[in-house]
């Protein structure tokens, strides 16, 4: 019996020894290295916000030609704005307030009593000034029938004149340029603005 037993301790101790070979037999799993480590993405910058619309961009140009008007006298914007002159010096807007006017004699007198007092237009100025009658300067831009407009609501809201009549300054002969009678620009404008383009804003209804 003790035999038996000592081959059975003998064959147990057999399997531990193979077992403990065979583990040091197999070779050691190498380290996996660590991951790279990402770099952070840069945070995008904020897409551009698009341009505000521009009020002058709402008045297109004309596409059919409008000749400048003959005028009573040669004047060149070009030559008075590219001088400084501003606007509202030749161009007031007394009450009620719908029409911008026109200069009066007197104002251009303010320099032409000395400025280029020999060309022929500065002569027939002066002759205006003389009789005390207004020059009879004919309008360009005109309101359509049946439309109620004023230049004042306009120029207290800070409009510049470029807004509907374009780079002015750039004409030697004033001409109706852009399409700012048009009622598409009108409702273009307001839109962009952020100002009611109610039929009623311009227009009288029922109408008279």
């Amino acid at each position: 019996m003790k035999k038996l037993v000592d081959i059975v301790v003998m064959i147990a101790a057999a399997f531990v020894l193979l077992a403990v070979g065979a583990a040091h037999a197999q070779p050691a799993t190498p380290a996996q290295p660590p991951a790279p480590v990402q770099p952070p993405t840069p945070a995008q910058p904020p897409a551009p916000a698009p341009p505000p619309t521009s009020a002058a961009s709402a008045v297109q140009p004309n596409l059919a030609p409008h000749p400048a008007p003959e005028q009573p006298l040669p004047y060149s914007h070009k030559t008075h704005v590219g001088m400084g002159l501003p606007c509202q010096l030749c161009h007031t807007n007394p009450a009620p307030g719908q029409q911008m006017t026109f200069p009066t004699t007197s104002t251009c007198m303010k320099c032409h009593t000395t400025v280029v007092t020999d060309r022929p237009a500065i002569k027939k100025l002066a002759e205006y000034a003389h009789s005390k009658l207004p020059i009879p300067w004919v309008r360009v831009y005109k309101v359509l029938p049946g439309v109620t407009w004023t230049h004042r609501k306009h120029v207290d809201a800070r409009v510049q004149c470029e807004t509907c009549h374009g780079a002015v300054g750039d004409l030697d002969a004033m001409s109706e340029t852009t399409a700012v009678t048009g009622m598409a620009s009108c409702i273009s404008c307001h839109q962009a603005r952020g100002v009611s383009a109610a039929c009623t804003v311009c227009h009288a209804w029922p109408a008279k």
